[in-house]
């Protein structure tokens, strides 16, 4: 443009700004309609259509970027799911929440975060209402299991590990970086990782076929801890002697009478001595 001609000022027309993969942490997202079964976690208690959610660990703080990063996902995430940029979908049926793991002192030192309820809080960003979460200060609750397991506090980390992979799911690999994530972080978690993978491959165990949790090992593991006479259960006698030679049986059928006959005599002997003179 010849305004800028001359000037320290470039002009770029139609910028190209989808060249950097971006990530959005969450969508929540309604599929059907109908009523959710049970309690939601603290703070979900408003959901839309589309959830959009950012999180932040207990080193990453959420801040005035956070947010701004997030309503520019919004605007993305909005025109990809609408039926065109002339059709967008209603603005009501959209949910913005900024997740942290701990209280965001910068943030809250800036703007007014509106206090909802322990752990939840409003902030006006624009034209917009965001959700923040505090997973640290969520009320203790079943409901909040999948708050405590983020909220860096060592009790509710460990009560939310121990409750939630006892129940039928995929969660271990999820449950196995996340306490990863705490040591590397600092975080002295009671219940270990150690602990925890010795727990779900108990669990995962008890949940198998017999035949599935022996798949996959050696023979010679399989009958580990076996006494012989269970190695030989339920073998007719030719697979019990199959593998031995004619000379090998032999061998051990003459062994046996003479243990037989030994018995035999001693018997009579004991018999013998037992009789009345």
């Amino acid at each position: 443009m010849e305004v800028f001609a001359g000037s320290p000022f470039e002009v770029e027309l139609e910028k190209e700004l989808s060249l950097k993969r971006q990530r959005l942490d969450v969508v929540i997202l309604r599929r059907q309609s109908g009523q959710f079964s049970g309690r939601l976690p603290d703070g979900l208690d408003d959901l839309g259509t589309h959830n959009l959610l950012s999180y932040k660990s207990l080193r990453q703080p959420l801040d005035d970027w956070t947010l701004d990063e997030l309503v520019g996902h919004y605007v993305n995430y909005r025109k990809q799911v609408s039926p065109s940029l002339d059709a967008l979908l209603p603005r009501d049926e959209f949910r913005l929440y900024g997740v942290s793991t701990r209280f965001p002192q910068g943030l809250g030192s800036q703007v007014n975060l509106r206090r909802l309820q322990p752990g939840v809080y409003e902030v006006a960003w624009g034209a917009r209402p965001i959700r923040v979460l505090v997973l640290s200060d969520m009320p203790e609750g079943a409901q909040n299991a999948v708050w405590d397991l983020f909220s860096g506090v060592p009790t509710k980390v460990t009560s939310a590990v121990t409750s939630q992979w006892r129940k039928p799911s995929d969660m271990g690999t999820i449950f196995d970086q996340l306490l990863e994530r705490y040591e590397l972080e600092g975080i002295t978690v009671p219940y270990t990782m150690d602990d925890f993978r010795r727990d779900y491959a108990t669990e995962l165990l008890n949940r198998m076929k017999p035949e599935d949790r022996l798949r996959g090992l050696a023979p010679a593991d399989r009958l580990q801890g076996l006494a012989p006479a269970d190695r030989l259960q339920g073998l007719a006698p030719a697979d019990r002697l199959r593998g031995l030679s004619a000379k090998q049986i032999e061998s051990y059928l003459t062994k046996l009478k003479k243990e037989q006959g030994r018995g035999a005599g001693e018997g009579k002997q004991r018999n013998k001595q037992r009789k009345p003179k």
